[in-house]
């Protein structure tokens, strides 16, 4: 396309481009935006150095103006989006890239790639800590995914409000704060469990988790506290009929006066999972495949449309498709949100005009802005970069949750919690 335009003149037409989703996955109220700190800092990065250029030339992919323009590219449009750690909802103008056509359109897949994943794993996680009653929630699932993509996860899941991550990477890379425990092979290294859990209290301290289901969970809670007394700092169960298990689990601790040993559990666990242990006396879960494949929707379904250009004048025209089920409304667009007198989400609000910044768009009273500039003339605004702004996100996601409605929170399938209307 960059090629092409190139070549008619339209290349650098001034153009506004919108990522959105049409649709939530099925059966849910609400979505959370996650991934713009990753996504900010890799357009600004985004370059083509030599390698990539000689492929491009050898292999007759763009003719030789399209590889000088390559050459000097760097992203020095617009872009506005919804702060990282937001609810949205279908028709939501999530980010807004105001640039050349070429500068824009070549951005895509990035753009689309880093917020599909991001996004549908901060959904996920979102719902599991929505139904955990605030007992915390480690990310254990980078032999899930692949290894980029796991680092990734574990960043989603912190802003949507999971505690911790088993990826050390992730930690190193944005801060976030990593947990681990023993797994079973080194259960299975030793020559008994005895052994096993003696090197690692001798290594740790009786403040370790020790996972007690190798063999036997009744056989192996008694060892445990046996070698590091009552004062074990937890278990972890990751197998059997958790509520029955875990039940048994806490009786036994307290008869052993291990009172304050905490249970954690982990086993395959999702949203559903982690609702139906409620009432269980489980003070922590590791949850792994499903937060990382974004409990059964791995991609949140955003698209990214051409919805204005400039023509030969000032004026912005308004584009949009139409095929059937696949329609787009096209404008330079803003955002609100309506709530109510006690702070609760009502209404998602698309302003159709002149676009995000516009003074008369900005809310107030009952209504929230919703777009914040991300990139003004090429340049990124540094708070939402690193592991500050990683925070910044997991602290905005704490403020979004307290507004949404109760009904977001039920896992049964249902429509989006607020209606999205255009005006």
């Amino acid at each position: 396309m960059v090629d092409a335009a190139i070549q008619s003149g339209t290349a650098d037409r001034a153009c506004m481009f919108e990522a959105f989703a049409r649709r939530l996955p099925a059966g849910r109220r609400y979505g959370i935006v996650a991934g713009t700190g990753r996504l900010l800092e890799l357009i600004r990065q985004f370059r083509f150095d030599t390698d990539e250029l000689t492929w491009l030339a050898e292999n007759s992919v763009v003719r030789t103006p399209t590889l000088d323009y390559l050459a000097d590219y760097s992203f020095s449009g617009n872009v506005w989006g919804y702060q990282e750690g937001e609810a949205y909802f279908p028709g939501s103008p999530l980010l807004l890239v105001e640039s050349t056509f070429a500068e824009g359109v070549i951005l895509e897949t990035l753009i689309l790639s880093v917020l599909n994943y991001d996004i549908s794993v901060a959904s996920a996680a979102a719902r599991m800590v929505s139904v955990s009653l605030g007992r915390p929630i480690a990310e254990m699932g980078s032999r899930r995914t692949n290894e980029h993509s796991a680092v990734a996860a574990a960043r989603a899941a912190f802003i949507a409000g999971f505690a911790s991550t088993s990826n050390l990477e992730a930690g190193r890379q944005w801060g976030l704060p990593t947990m681990g425990t023993a797994a079973h092979s080194f259960i299975l290294l030793h020559d008994s469990e005895e052994e096993a859990f003696q090197a690692q209290v001798d290594a740790f301290g009786s403040a370790t988790t020790l996972l007690v289901d190798t063999y036997d969970v009744p056989a192996g809670i008694a060892l445990a506290v046996k070698i590091a007394g009552p004062d074990l700092g937890s278990i972890r169960i990751d197998s059997g009929d958790l509520p029955t298990v875990v039940a048994a689990a806490r009786a036994q601790l307290d008869a052993l006066g291990a009172v304050n040993t905490k249970i954690t559990v982990t086993s395959d666990l999702d949203e559903f999972a982690i609702a139906a242990l409620s009432a269980s006396p489980v003070d922590a879960f590791g949850v792994g495949t499903s937060v990382v494949t974004g409990s059964g929707e791995p991609a949140a379904g955003l698209v990214y449309k051409l919805v204005a250009h400039k023509g030969h004048g000032d004026d912005w025209i308004s584009v949009a498709k139409t095929s059937t089920a696949k329609l787009s409304i096209g404008g330079r667009k803003n955002a609100l949100r309506r709530v109510d007198a006690v702070g609760t989400a009502q209404e998602e609000i698309v302003l159709l005009g002149d676009g995000p910044g516009s003074p008369s768009d900005s809310g107030s009273g009952l209504e929230r802005a919703l777009l914040v500039p991300l990139i003004q003339d090429g340049r990124v605004d540094e708070r939402y970069l690193g592991a500050a702004g990683t925070l910044r996100a997991r602290a905005h996601n704490a403020s979004v949750m307290q507004e949404l409605p109760i009904e977001a929170f039920r896992l049964g399938r249902g429509e989006a919690v607020i209606p999205t209307s255009y005006r």
